[in-house]
């Protein structure tokens, strides 16, 4: 009998984890949803002359934290990326590659 008890607390424990899961996803489609309606407000306003990129990101909040995470995920797929082609590159191709990452970490 133990078993069985012990079971069904597992299942509850996945359902609770499923329902919280569900519930995260919700709140971050409401934040993307929020923040994409605040950008479309901006950028339809017609009396900017020009767009302002930091006021953009300071003025929306959470904007600025998604953009970073967007961009920092986007930065593990321009590596893969490059990693992958530097096989197809010449010689020369790789050093000049080389000594631009030297210069960068000097």
């Amino acid at each position: 009998m133990p078993r069985k008890a012990a079971q069904n607390d597992e299942t509850t424990d996945e359902e609770s984890n499923v329902v919280f899961l569900n519930e995260e996803k919700e709140d971050e489609s409401a934040d993307l949803s929020r923040m994409l309606a605040a950008v479309m407000n901006y950028l339809t306003n017609d009396d900017l002359e020009e767009l302002d990129i930091e006021y953009l990101l300071d003025s929306t909040v959470g904007l600025r934290d998604w953009w970073s995470r967007y961009r920092e995920s986007n930065k593990k797929i321009i590596e893969e990326e490059i990693k992958k082609s530097l096989g197809d590159l010449s010689l020369k191709d790789l050093e000049k590659i080389r000594e631009q990452i030297k210069e960068i970490q000097e």
